[in-house]
């Protein structure tokens, strides 16, 4: 399957949102966007050739084609999908997306994303590209294909356990609960993790908790005992021992500019 790389790092230019409607005076058409990338979400079945490359489409698939790339469409009738023209950045974070995915249970999110966008365009267009950047973070994190099923590199256990300790870093948070969250054994999620982060899974919950931990102390006048709470180490004599440990620093002086380890 044909795959292109985007970053996602920043907004993207957007210069056009609409629904399109092809097939009335033709069954074919064969265009490009020099300037532009195509985000396309369809409501029907047809057939895409991407730079000699062949896509079926179909209801609930999601297309991202690259600038200067010639197209050919060829319809069965009245066709209307959602479409985006718009310039993205070019450093960054890659992505490999693949040109042509089905958006699965992610379609109802992304057609109200497009929705909106396209609601906004004419007075807000700055709202409608907030949207359809939303959009393509979602797109660039379909399932991908490929035997593993992973994303951007990682396994989707690691991806799952991730969301699940930042979702819950407030919450008694065990290896087995979290394993058991990402549909994995404890030892299978214990490898995946170091393999895919370079850390175990104690240690990187620790991490993520100090660092919210140090966040908020900095940037919030919430107390210190309704900090540790909300980072999972609601016992203050421990989370003063965390803070010294991680940040070189009691919570107290971390708040007023000490050490902080940044």
């Amino acid at each position: 399957m044909l795959e292109t790389v985007v970053c996602l790092d920043e907004p993207p230019v957007v210069t056009s949102v609409g629904v399109a409607v092809h097939g009335l005076a033709g069954d074919t058409d064969v265009f490009r966007l020099p300037d532009l990338w195509q985000l396309h979400l369809y409501q029907y079945a047809a057939d895409l050739t991407v730079d000699g490359t062949h896509h079926a489409i179909r209801p609930g698939r999601v297309s991202l084609v690259p600038p200067a790339t010639t197209v050919r469409y060829r319809y069965r009738g009245r066709s209307e999908h959602l479409y985006a023209h718009l310039s993205l950045p070019t450093t960054g974070q890659p992505h490999t997306v693949p040109v042509m995915q089905d958006a699965g249970p992610e379609l109802p999110v992304l057609s109200a994303q497009m929705l909106q966008a396209l609601a906004a365009w004419p007075s807000t267009p700055v709202r409608a590209a907030a949207e359809i950047w939303a959009t393509l973070w979602r797109v660039a994190h379909l399932n991908p294909p490929g035997p593993q099923g992973r994303r951007d590199g990682q396994h989707p256990a690691v991806n799952a356990a991730l969301a699940h300790i930042e979702a819950h870093l407030a919450d008694p948070l065990t290896v087995p609960g979290i394993a058991r969250a990402a549909r994995v054994s404890h030892n299978h999620l214990t490898r995946l993790f170091r393999a895919h982060t370079g850390t175990t899974v104690i240690a990187y919950v620790r991490q993520r908790r100090i660092a919210r931990a140090r966040h908020l102390l900095r940037e919030s006048t919430l107390s210190i005992s309704a900090i540790a709470t909300q980072v999972g180490i609601p016992d203050l004599q421990a989370f003063n021992k965390a803070c010294r440990r991680e940040l070189g620093a009691s919570p107290r002086a971390v708040r007023h500019g000490g050490d902080g380890r940044r």
